[in-house]
């Protein structure tokens, strides 16, 4: 039986949704983020030493980083869907994303969410407008550069194919979604009609909306 260590709001979510998609029996552990801190309990590191999600364990397996879970069930669980071809210009498109997702897509969804949070931390008060005026000038002069370039980047990419890897849906867009649902929900920009329309597309599917119920509220969605 896979195991699925989930937490609330996090990356944990798209795969139950994988799993849903491949009709895959599975079970939830759940875990909260700390209310002030928002980082998982230490109870993560029991499954895995570095304490985040998501993790699955599947019989003497156990597996973290979404990119890794994603291939592993697919192959393992798949039976040929959710994955193009080897050797099709799909397959190839479907490796690319896969990584991209966590290698260039997440680290300016991640420093635009840093940057939006350490003004409202426990920052004296004397210094805080220092604080909040180094933050919003690295949001304007790096970070914001940088998100729009991928946005613009999804946005021309899925004027090519319905989904990032072609005409079929894929583990590569289950793998896109966290960073296409964090940035309309964070980068302060909106997402262009294609961008938009994918989003549209996934939070329609049965599976999602399954694995909504399973994993409980995330906010990223709204």
């Amino acid at each position: 039986m896979i195991t699925v260590h989930h937490l609330n709001n996090s990356r944990s979510q798209r795969v139950l949704w994988l799993l849903e998609e491949l009709g895959c029996q599975y079970q939830v552990v759940k875990y909260q983020r700390d209310p002030r801190t928002l980082l998982a309990p230490l109870e993560l590191r029991r499954v895995h030493p570095l304490g985040k999600a998501p993790v699955i364990t599947d019989g003497a397996h156990t597996l973290a980083e979404s990119g890794a879970i994603i291939e592993y069930l697919v192959e393992r669980y798949g039976n040929g869907r959710l994955r193009p071809p080897p050797g099709s210009p799909e397959r190839l498109r479907y490796t690319y994303w896969l990584h991209y997702a966590e290698g260039s897509a997440m680290p300016p969804l991640l420093l635009k969410l840093m940057f939006l949070r350490l003004p409202k931390g426990p920052v004296p008060a004397l210094i805080r407008p220092l604080v909040r005026a180094v933050a919003g000038r690295a949001q304007q002069s790096f970070v914001d550069p940088q998100l729009k370039t991928h946005i613009d980047y999804w946005e021309s990419e899925l004027a090519k194919s319905t989904w990032f890897a072609g005409e079929e849906l894929t583990g590569a867009d289950v793998q896109m979604s966290f960073p296409l649902e964090a940035a309309a929900a964070r980068a302060g920009m909106p997402l262009g009609a294609k961008a938009t329309q994918f989003l549209e597309r996934i939070r329609a599917r049965p599976a999602y909306r399954r694995a909504l119920e399973v994993g409980g509220e995330f906010h990223l969605a709204r």
